[in-house]
């Protein structure tokens, strides 16, 4: 029972780090490529989990340079 209860465990981590790393921002995954902390949490059960939350989450310290309307682009091109 206990060994089904662990295995639950891993793959509820597995699940819900795969989740959070595909919904964050490409830019602001740190030391590796979003794609490629998504293989390793799903390649390295358990350990890619944990890498991802010490090393690869965005810490929300590093943010978009603010644009004014007319000099950005995408609104510029939505108008």
């Amino acid at each position: 029972m206990g060994k089904v209860i662990l295995v639950l465990v891993i793959v509820a981590l597995i699940v819900f780090t795969a989740v959070l790393a595909v919904q964050a921002d490409s830019r602001q995954t740190r030391h590796l490529p979003k794609v490629v902390w998504l293989a390793a949490i799903i390649l390295l059960p358990g350990l890619g989990a944990i890498c991802w939350w010490l090393l690869g989450r965005p810490t929300g310290h590093i943010t978009a340079p603010v644009v004014a309307p007319d000099d950005d682009p995408e609104f510029l091109r939505r108008l």
